[in-house]
């Protein structure tokens, strides 16, 4: 729990479905004492919920320091001379949350609404750079504004936050490795690099940590099994920080977007709730 691994997310998913599993087989023969589990559990939730709170409230005042951190211990001509793939990274992000939305479209639901109900946990997203700590928002904006199933909501946040991240695994890696490729002589246009970019990158992806600078972790997996030299992602470490709010929020709206499509079908998705206008406004009330 403490992350010291890159695998630690997926090893505590894992051990809280054990937990579960024995809770359910305990609320058949001991259902008082699964009960009082369950509600301790419930009790933990809110006041994580509480917490997370608090911090969306302080969070403005922690983005100032970041950006004045950046700022000054960065050179401005390295920024600018690194401006671009800033511009090219947030356009490949773009891209891929508009395919986003175009699949929540091709399910039968109404992308603007989607997009409207996502938007303070993408926010969230965006300000912390972290996957798994928005968590708690992610299925909490499920739950109560995407009726998504709690079951589904759940499962979809959890793995979401360390599997299949499209900004820090996906988009990320797959553009450091196309920038670096000519450098040793590589064409990176090629079918054959470009499918090997992808069975790799896709393998990869499992079990990325989800938290700050976790997709410099994935870089390095991705151009070291590809025999890319590794030392020139260190040129972006100076922006590393501007490219990975934009990651995160992508990483986070692949998640809900996972839970919301899943529970359409399987037939789990309360439409009433999703097409409630009000439930994002009574989430943020609370």
């Amino acid at each position: 729990m403490t992350q010291d691994r890159p695998t630690s997310v997926i090893a505590i998913v894992i051990f809280s479905m054990i937990v579960g599993i024995a809770v359910l087989g305990l609320r058949r023969k001991k259902p008082d004492e699964a009960a009082l589990f369950t509600k301790g559990v419930n009790a933990v939730f809110a006041v994580v919920m509480r917490i997370v709170t608090l911090i969306l409230r302080l969070t403005p005042f922690g983005v100032l320091a970041l950006m004045a951190n950046t700022v000054a211990t960065t050179e401005l001509a390295g920024i600018l001379e690194l401006g671009k793939f800033v511009i090219a990274s947030y356009a490949a992000l773009f891209v891929m949350f508009i395919i986003h939305l175009l699949l929540v479209g091709v399910f039968g639901l109404n992308p603007m609404t989607y997009l409207k109900k996502v938007l303070p946990v993408l926010t969230f997203a965006f300000t912390s750079r972290s996957s798994a700590g928005t968590i708690p928002l992610n299925i909490q904006a499920q739950r109560n504004s995407l009726g998504v199933d709690q079951g589904i909501a759940n499962m979809s946040a959890s793995f979401g936050a360390t599997i299949g991240q499209n900004g820090c695994a996906g988009i990320y890696p797959a553009m450091l490795a196309v920038m670096i490729a000519p450098s040793v002589g590589i064409n990176p246009m090629t079918p054959e690099f470009i499918i090997q970019l992808v069975l790799i990158i896709g393998i990869s992806s499992f079990g990325v940590a989800g938290v700050g600078g976790g997709a410099t972790f994935a870089a390095l997996i991705v151009l070291s099994t590809m025999g890319l030299p590794v030392a020139l992602a260190g040129l972006l470490i100076s922006i590393e920080a501007l490219i990975d709010m934009g990651r995160t929020a992508l990483n986070v709206n692949d998640s809900m977007l996972s839970g919301t499509l899943t529970a359409r079908i399987m037939k789990k998705l309360n439409l009433k709730t999703y097409n409630d206008k009000t439930a994002i406004e009574q989430e943020t009330a609370v």
